[in-house]
Formats: structure tokens, C-alpha cells, sequence
């Protein structure tokens, strides 16, 4: 069977003595599916007794999708004697004593560490749309291939598919690759639906007829555009947000504090003079006495007064709350009411922090709020952070809220760290007076 060009380059690395992981992909129509197949179907064959691992987020897609055509390329090749396909045991047993596992990489909140995974012994894998997992499901696999190595003087090898995704995957192989940063034992070959020449014209007239971040992404294979409509920040008003030249430090001075909780391993201060972020300072696995002398230190720098300072109040974070007597932030209590004219009214958000989020978003898309900021780590990181502020289960009615931080971790492939120290300088645009309030009802 002959390989297009692009699928050749991924051979040649995954057969190398120094790549162990390829991500392989980036537009719709290159041939992700039917590389990874091939590669196993041959390793299979060439290597007797290993075990492979085929997965992907669920395994229900994987059999309508993967394995389809994994089984079409078997026929088409004349292998289909030379295995049995063990449907309750959802794995391919090869005639030579080779086995390919299906597995379901969804990260269930049930086993949050993969432990499903953890007597697993695999001499290499594939995953396709890989994307659709999230960063710790790869590395739990990748940390079982192991089996057999040895043997055959092999190393770990990794093949991943996918379609430009604003997550783990940009990350980790895309935006390293776009800049030249790519660790040695990591490749990425970008496929476009172009490259193939097997593709049928109307389907890539297709391609060209979707909207336009669809388009890009599917049929241009550009990364930077996030066709996620439950998004609540754009590419160029995150842009827009660090390049703040409209705007001027003017007005009120405020201080924001999301303090390191449990699993996270640093303290994040941003002072705010109006709605310009002015400085941002972190401190790493601090103590409580640490966190409140630092915030007081600001506090005195640049002329902040106590009632204009907030805290996440969640966790440890109350006890920096107590100690300064600074206002605090709950992030799962009710929504404050908002103004709206002359009286105020009860707002349809699930909680405080959504609240604060779908209105911080509003400021930065309108150009209302920006950051001055020279550091480019923290500029990657609170972009990451900005990308993944979304409305959770848009197409049903109710309350609006976020997606949940574990989430973001997931599709991050971190903990967020940045955005909670944004959005919280919201809070102080719902304050206000008794005085100043009209109740109804």
C-alpha cells in the first residue's frame, strides 16, 4: 500500500532510535487513522508476542471509527486470517501471539489517576484524536510501554492523531514545533486534507464550505483558531488584553489574591489601578504568614486600601482572609445582585464565580480591562487560562456557568493558575452600598 508523503515522514520517526512520541495530523482528510492502523498492523507482524495499545476517549467512537478502518485496511491488505478480533475482550489477537488492546482513555472522575491502566504492560501505542484526552492519559500510557523492549532492542514509541485543538496538544507538540523548541524525542507532522490526493474534490469543497474557524482549522490546519462556541474570549481580544495602549491606570486601586490550595504549588497577586492590571507577583508553596506579608507589602506600594482587597476565601485561602481582614471570595456562593437601572435584580449565574467570569470575559472582549505584562511565561500561561474560560451546557437552559477548573486542568494539562485572579476583580463592580441599594419584592 503506498503511503502519501506526509504518512511517510511518520515512519521514518517512528522507527528511529531517538523519537518516542509523534502527534501526526492538524486538518481533516490527511490520513491520521489509517497512519496509526498501518503502523500497528506492521509492528504486529514484524515483532511476535508484543502487545500494543489502539485508544481513544471512548470506546464506543473507537469501534464506529478507528477500528473500522482499522478492519478496512486489513481486507484491502489480505491480513484478516492472520488475526481474531476478541470483541469481548475488546483487543486483536495476532496468530504470532501479538495483541492490540482497545481502550477507553476518558479521564471518568471515578479514576481520576487512570488505575484501570496501572498493571498495563504495552510495547507501544497509538491514539487517535488524541486531543479528545487529556495530557495525564497520555503520559499514564506512555509510562506503560515497556513491554518487550528489550527484546527486540527497542525504545517507547507514541503515535497520536488530531485535529487543531486549543489544548495540551498546542502545548505540548504545535506551538514548541512553530518556534523551533521541540524536544529531540518529539515530532509533529502537520497533514493537510491537500496532501492527500486519494480525497474526493467534493469533500474538500466541503471543507472550504464551513464556517470560517471550521474552515481554518479542518481544511488549513490552523492552530490558532478555537471553533468552540461555548468560548467566551477570542484570540484577538486575549491579544488585545495584553497590548492594553487604550487604556490608562486611572481611578481606584485593588488588589486580587488567589491563594495556593491543595495541588497547587503557588500564590497569585495581581494589583489593579482601575481596571488596568499594573503588577503581578507569585509566590511559590508559601506559608500563610508569607502570603499576608506580601499582600501588605503591596498594599503600602502602591496605596491600597484594605477594603479594596480580595481573596479566594476557599481552603487556605480563608486563613489569609482572616489574618489580613481583607474581603473574601467564595467561589461556589450565590451570584450578587446586579444593577440594572435603577434597581436591582437577581442574576441567572450558577454561582459567584461564573458570575465573575462571564463578566470579567465581557470587559476584556469589549476592551474594557488589559494587563501590562513582560514576561513571556506568564503571558503563555494566562492566555492558555483565557482560552479555556467557557460557558458549560450551552445548548440547555438554566443557569450559566463555567466549565470547572478540573476541566481546564484537563485540557491545560496543568493547574490554571492566572484566571481566578482576573476574574475576581470583577467582584468589586457588583459592590455597592446599602445606601445606593433598592431591593424588590
Amino acid at each position: 500500500m503506498k503511503l502519501l508523503i506526509k504518512q511517510e515522514h511518520a515512519i521514518f520517526f517512528l522507527k528511529d532510535t531517538i523519537t518516542e512520541e509523534v502527534l501526526y495530523g492538524g486538518a481533516a482528510g490527511g490520513g491520521k487513522s489509517a497512519l496509526g492502523c498501518l503502523w500497528l498492523m506492521e509492528m504486529c507482524q514484524k515483532y511476535p508476542g508484543t502487545r500494543w495499545l489502539l485508544g481513544r476517549s471512548k470506546l464506543k467512537n473507537l469501534k464506529e471509527t478507528t477500528l473500522n478502518t482499522f478492519f478496512e485496511l486489513a481486507s484491502a491488505l489480505q491480513l484478516t486470517r492472520q488475526f481474531h478480533y476478541k470483541v469481548q475482550e475488546n483487543s486483536i489477537r495476532w496468530n504470532n501471539g501479538s495483541e492490540i488492546l482497545l481502550k477507553d482513555l476518558f479521564h471518568y472522575p471515578s479514576d481520576p489517576n487512570f488505575d484501570s491502566l496501572g498493571s498495563l504492560e504495552i510495547t507501544g501505542a497509538f491514539v487517535d484524536e488524541c486531543n479528545q484526552v487529556s495530557y495525564h492519559a497520555w503520559q499514564i500510557v506512555k509510562s506503560r510501554i515497556r513491554y518487550k523492549l528489550a527484546e527486540y532492542s527497542l525504545i517507547p514509541k507514541m503515535l497520536g492523531s488530531c485535529n487543531p485543538s486549543k489544548n495540551w496538544a498546542y502545548k505540548q507538540f504545535y506551538k514548541p514545533f512553530r518556534e523551533a523548541k521541540l524536544p529531540r524525542y518529539r515530532k509533529f507532522i502537520q497533514s493537510l486534507p491537500t496532501d492527500n490526493p486519494h480525497l474526493h474534490p467534493g469533500y474538500l469543497q466541503s471543507l472550504l464550505r464551513l464556517d470560517r474557524n471550521s474552515r481554518e482549522r479542518l481544511y488549513f490546519g490552523n492552530w490558532e483558531y478555537d471553533d468552540d462556541p461555548a468560548a467566551l474570549i477570542d484570540h484577538d481580544s486575549i491579544a488585545d488584553y495584553f497590548n492594553p495602549k487604550h487604556l490608562k491606570p486611572e481611578g481606584v486601586k485593588y488588589l486580587t489574591i488567589d491563594v495556593a490550595r491543595k495541588g497547587r504549588d503557588k500564590t497569585v497577586l495581581r494589583v489593579w489601578h482601575g481596571w488596568l492590571c499594573i503588577y503581578r507577583s507569585e509566590i511559590a508553596k508559601s506559608g500563610l504568614d508569607e502570603v499576608v506579608n506580601h499582600a501588605q507589602n503591596l498594599q503600602l506600594k502602591f496605596g491600597i486600601a484594605l477594603t479594596n482587597v480580595i481573596a479566594d476565601e476557599d481552603g487556605v485561602g480563608g486563613g489569609v482572609v482572616d489574618f489580613l481582614k481583607c474581603k473574601g471570595f467564595v467561589n461556589n456562593s450565590s451570584p450578587l445582585e446586579m444593577r440594572e437601572g435603577n434597581i436591582y435584580i437577581k442574576p441567572n449565574y450558577d454561582n459567584l464565580k461564573s458570575q465573575c467570569s462571564i463578566k470579567m470575559a465581557e470587559m476584556i472582549v469589549n476592551r474594557l480591562a488589559g494587563e501590562i505584562c513582560d514576561n513571556d511565561n506568564v503571558l503563555q500561561s494566562t492566555t492558555e487560562e483565557m482560552e479555556q474560560v467557557k460557558l458549560r451546557d450551552i445548548d440547555k437552559d438554566g443557569r450559566q456557568g463555567i466549565i470547572p477548573k478540573e476541566k481546564v486542568k484537563e485540557h491545560i494539562g496543568r493547574s490554571p493558575d492566572e484566571w481566578d485572579s482576573i476574574m475576581m476583580r470583577y467582584w468589586f463592580a457588583l459592590r455597592k452600598t446599602y445606601n445606593a441599594k433598592i431591593r424588590i419584592g
